[in-house]
This record gives C-alpha cells, structure tokens and sequence, in this order.
C-alpha cells in the first residue's frame, strides 16, 4: 500500500521565547517492509540553524535554533511511503520467553537495533512490581515469546480504557497502569515495562497509522494524532516484531515506523529548550491517506 502522510506541528508561545533550540524527531528511518520518498520538513520561521543526523537510537535528528523571538513555530513534515503487508506466523520459529532472554543476553552487539539495548529500565520506564507481578501470569516462562505478548497486549486493550484527559506525556508509567486509562503512549509503555520484567527486549516505537480503514475494517484507535506501539525481539530468527497494545494487534501494512528507542523521552517528535514563554498551545494534525490500493514490495 502506498501512503501519502502530512504531520503538523503548531506551537503559540507567550510572551514570545528568545534563543530557542528545538529537536525534531519526524524523518522516517529505514524499516523492514517500507520504503519513504519525497520527504519534506518546512519550519516556519525558518530556522537560523539547522543540522540533520542519525540520533543514538534508531531515529533521525534534525536540530534547529532560533535566535530571535519567536511568538510562533509551525513544523510541517511530508512523505509518501510504500509499505507491505508482513505474513506474520505465530507459528514459525517459535521461542519460549525464557529461551529469548536467554539469546538476547547472549548477543555481543550493543548498537541500536540490539536487543540488549532494550533490556534495562530506562529513563521513563523503571521496574515496577505491580506491573511485573500483573503480567507474570501471562508470559509463563515455556509459553511462546511472541503469542504470549501479543496475548498480554490483547489484555490491555480489552481491560484498559483509551481516555485522552486521563494522562498527559509526562505521566509515570506506574499511575497510568493503576487507573487503567490512558493513550497509546501509556499503554506502550506498561507493555514494555511488563515484557522487560520478564527478561524480554521490548522497544518503545513511533509512528502512524492509517487514518481511513479499508472498507468492512474497524478504525484503529490513535490515527489522528502520532501513534505509539512496541517492538519486541523475539529472538535471531524472527527477530523485531511490532505489537500495538491500543488495538490489540500485531503492528503490519497500517503502522508506518518512524522511530524507535528506550522509551518516549528518546523518541518524542519535538522537545527542546528555550528563555521566555510562561505559557504555550500546541496544535497537531496528522493525516495518512491511501494513494492507491496496490501492495508493493519494499
């Protein structure tokens, strides 16, 4: 399926911040399956600085600085995206939790795509007891890695409720699982911290989904803003696999990748600092069209 995906960023400062330096986290990587052209980042005003780089994790870095005021910032960000479906087989190559700890343990490669890079806790993400002891029973050491994650990631979307005011993107992982309420962000994160309290490699994905379904389909929850889901490692043979606790399903043909890392922290689409600016609106909009309804092959 090949998609046309425009993402707006709009944020009003007051009064207006002096000596801003900004990161933008929203140039595609390079993923399995899906091929990115034609992208464009149009920053209004247009930036006195502007360098672009690969980030430590699995995402690209644009920095920019403004040195005069700035009242307003508008972060426009367009690709198209060829992306194919994955036969996905919960059947094949098939490893127990304990035997994917066990390799992932095992791998001498610490760079960003390694699995041990996404075993410890993380800046946003520590041990959290009451997580680990609520997701033991679903991830038995003999069950099979992928099913059974998937089958916790089903839980949480059955048990959890999507509620856009119940946290904000600095909301510990540990209270958004003892409401039970929250958005994709939130819901990524409890899986993660689960999946790690049991030895597994789990990563913190962003990206979008497909805002119109195809016809008879259900509408994914989270396609109007940037979406958020996890990628677990399921040991040498299958190796990343992207799971979307929100929708309770595997991430394939409607989820296109934009970054990966530890957690939000590492990946999110806009953070910086700056002097001035007591308050401040931030506006997104974010639209991924089908453009035709071919499959290519990335």
């Amino acid at each position: 399926m090949r998609y046309r995906v425009s993402h707006i960023i709009r944020v009003d400062y007051d009064p207006p911040v002096r000596l801003a330096h900004f990161n933008l986290r929203l140039a595609p990587i390079a993923w399995p399956g899906q091929q990115v052209r034609d992208y464009r980042l149009i920053v209004d005003p247009v930036p006195d600085v502007r360098q672009e780089r690969v980030g430590a994790y699995p995402f690209n870095l644009t920095r920019i600085e403004m040195l005069k005021p700035v009242a307003s910032l508008e972060v426009r960000s367009t690709f198209i995206a060829d992306v194919s479906e994955a036969e996905l087989d919960l059947l094949g190559a098939q490893m127990s939790v304990t035997k994917v700890a066990q390799a992932a343990l095992a791998v001498m490669d610490v760079g960003p795509m390694s699995p041990v890079t996404y075993i410890f806790p993380s800046r946003l993400l520590p041990l959290v007891p009451q997580i680990a002891a609520w997701a033991r029973p679903h991830l038995a050491p003999d069950a099979d890695c992928l099913s059974a994650a998937l089958a916790l990631a089903r839980h949480i979307q059955a048990t959890f409720h999507y509620d856009t005011k119940a946290t904000e993107a600095d909301t510990p992982v540990a209270e958004a699982f003892s409401i039970r309420r929250g958005v994709c962000q939130d819901f990524a994160h409890i899986l993660i911290v689960a999946l790690r309290a049991a030895g597994l490699p789990a990563a913190y994905v962003s990206g979008y989904l497909r805002t119109d379904p195809p016809p008879g389909q259900a509408r994914l929850v989270g396609a109007d803003a940037m979406h958020a889901w996890v990628a677990l490692w399921c040991g040498p043979l299958r190796g990343w696999v992207g799971i979307d606790p929100t929708n309770g399903v595997l991430a394939n043909g409607d989820h296109l990748v934009v970054g990966m890392g530890r957690d939000y922290s590492d990946i999110s689409p806009i953070d910086g600092v700056f002097v001035g600016g007591h308050s401040q609106k931030t506006f997104n909009s974010v639209d991924v069209s089908p453009m035709d309804s071919r499959t290519t092959t990335a």
